[in-house]
């Protein structure tokens, strides 16, 4: 039987599409168009987007599986409402797709900011919830879980992974760390901030994902992370990498809390998104 996968050209999605198809698995991948991280692999395009009921409907004709990897990642809010539309009414509209189709499991992909990201308490899968005041990104993670659980009351079989940073190979498009990464690379960021992240490495994440088809529990979230990595620690492994100098210069985090609005609003008017 066939596997679908949305959002399969994305940086997880091209990992996990590659390892699928090393498992001997019948792939469908649920494409708009930027394909450069399935060209070659021979695997089958089904065209369409994840809030296009019929497009979706189309798609999971003959497959026993879902991987739903589609998603937006903003820290300008919801723009054009891309944001809300894919990562909530899009989880709503796949879960109820794939409950009627009868598959056998979806595996969601949501993320770490679908919980309270309290930089003084380490978070677990009981962790409460984003707070009203959290950024827009982080609420529609959550509200896209509780569409999921809605059609999980319905009897659809689904789990729900919780990945921290993602780093790692196929990142075609790139991603906000493939650019941070390209910015060290070429010289072009000129500081850094202190602090840093949980990262885990994509090919572990896909490793977890698999996993979670076949031992995971209905309803429930897995936490995927690595180790937590100071902003510097991971600039000078990439600059060392690249045979450059990582940035000397870094801000603390009050200051670049401070000029967040300022950056928010000049990506607002620019379209373009910031690395931090």
């Amino acid at each position: 039987m066939k596997v679908l996968v949305t959002g399969a050209s994305g940086h997880v999605g091209g990992n996990l599409v590659r390892s699928l198809l090393e498992q001997g698995r019948d792939v469908r991948a649920l494409v708009r168009d930027d394909r450069a991280a399935l060209a070659g692999l021979g695997v089958e395009l089904a065209r369409g987007e994840v809030g296009d009921a019929h497009a979706v409907e189309q798609a999971l004709h003959g497959v026993e599986v879902v991987y739903h990897l589609a998603a937006r990642i903003s820290i300008l809010g919801d723009p054009g409402g891309q944001v809300s539309k894919t990562n909530i009414e899009g989880v709503r509209t796949v879960a109820r797709a794939a409950r009627q189709a009868g598959v056998r499991r979806m595996i969601h992909m949501s993320s770490c900011h679908a919980f309270d990201l309290d930089h003084d308490v380490d978070i677990c899968e009981r962790a409460p919830r984003p707070k009203p005041s959290d950024p827009l990104y982080n609420r529609s993670k959550h509200a896209g879980e509780r569409a999921l659980r809605e059609e999980i009351d319905r009897g659809l079989d689904a789990v729900i992974i919780n990945p921290t940073g993602v780093i790692g190979p196929y990142d075609f498009k790139p991603s906000r760390m493939g650019r941070f990464f390209l910015a060290i690379a070429r010289g072009r960021l000129p500081s850094l901030i202190d602090g840093g992240f949980d990262f885990v490495d994509v090919r572990d994440l896909v490793k977890t994902t698999l996993a979670a088809e076949i031992r995971g529990r209905v309803g429930e979230n897995y936490l995927a992370g690595g180790r937590w990595v100071p902003v510097r620690e991971i600039a000078e492994l990439a600059a060392r990498e690249a045979g450059v100098e990582a940035p000397r210069l870094s801000a603390p985090m009050w200051l670049a809390r401070v000029g967040a609005p300022v950056m928010d609003a000049f990506g607002r008017i620019t379209g373009w998104e910031p690395l931090y």
